[in-house]
């Protein structure tokens, strides 16, 4: 079973003007990150506005990134979702269209149980076959619910197919708990960009980074210089990461993302009502502090 290793891109979902999604641009987008060399994409996740877009929409987005990529990386498509009938059908459909593997946030909004949250994983694990992998997604403060690291073990020892968990808190007690959970074949991997290289010398396998869908560059010299063992390099890297997540609020406003993905080059399309996007104001001021940081890093 494929796992998360590296750096996995938080795909954004670019909608048209109509608020229509874009699969050109999807597509497009796709093909950025991959021949930028990231390691596995992954749509449909926070990043991606998961809970902006229909059962259907979702389908299709994850048809579109899955055809588009043929296999030159690996995809995990997010499917968590409001109700487990909707998450089910998700998961199931992932499996179907050739993901190499899915990611599933905690229920969101409406306060879970532990219990109620072991048994939701559970049945989302069970629904598709054993040997297609399942991440977790702890999220609390968005989803409301926290995912603690006995209630994931319990999910684990259930299900072979739970490998690992993706945390997007930064709170490494927490991190450390998750690393002791079946040290040999339970993975880790943290969605705080800014801390991609701590995570790694704690023993998580990755980062799963909004900011690299539109600066990969960055998240992947940080990753080959720990492979390298240069850890003065990846400091470096690290250090030139965390300003282009700064300058992009952290993920914060998905709306910075598209703006810089749009001065890349790339047709990252609008936001979803009712979010909006960047002024054009604050997309020129975005645009010059990117423009800085890019001559600053070697990218232009």
């Amino acid at each position: 079973m494929k796992k998360l290793t590296g750096i996995t891109t938080a795909m954004v979902t670019p909608f048209a003007a109509d608020g229509a999604v874009d699969l050109a641009a999807i597509a497009q987008l796709t093909d950025f990150l991959v021949t930028k060399g990231v390691h596995c994409l992954y749509p449909l996740g926070t990043t991606g506005e998961m809970l902006r877009l229909s059962e259907q929409e979702r389908k299709q987005v994850a048809e579109t990134v899955i055809k588009q990529n043929d296999r030159r990386a690996t995809v995990y498509i997010h499917v968590g979702a409001m109700t487990q009938r909707e998450t089910l059908a998700l998961a199931q459909h992932a499996w179907h269209s050739g993901a190499d593997g899915i990611g599933v946030v905690t229920p969101a909004f409406f306060g879970a149980t532990d219990e109620e949250l072991a048994h939701y994983f559970i049945n989302v694990a069970q629904s598709v076959p054993e040997d297609f992998p399942v991440y977790l997604y702890n999220i609390p403060q968005c989803a409301a619910n926290n995912l603690s690291a006995e209630v994931a073990q319990r999910v684990a020892d259930r299900c072979p197919n739970v490998v690992g968990i993706k945390y997007s808190y930064p709170d490494y007690l927490t991190v450390n708990h998750y690393l002791t959970l079946n040290q040999e074949t339970f993975s880790v991997v943290v969605g705080a960009d800014r801390l991609f290289l701590p995570a790694l010398a704690m023993g998580c396998d990755g980062v799963v980074s909004g900011v690299s869908c539109v600066y990969p560059e960055p998240f992947i010299a940080v990753w080959k210089a720990w492979q390298d063992g240069d850890i003065d390099a990846a400091r470096r890297a690290q250090r030139r990461a965390n300003r282009f997540c700064e300058t992009l609020r952290n993920g914060s406003n998905m709306a910075f993302f598209k703006a810089g993905l749009a001065h890349r080059g790339i047709a990252a399309g609008s936001m979803r009502a009712p979010q909006r996007d960047l002024s054009p104001e604050a997309a020129a001021d975005l645009i010059n502090q990117l423009t800085i940081l890019e001559q600053e890093a070697g990218l232009v």
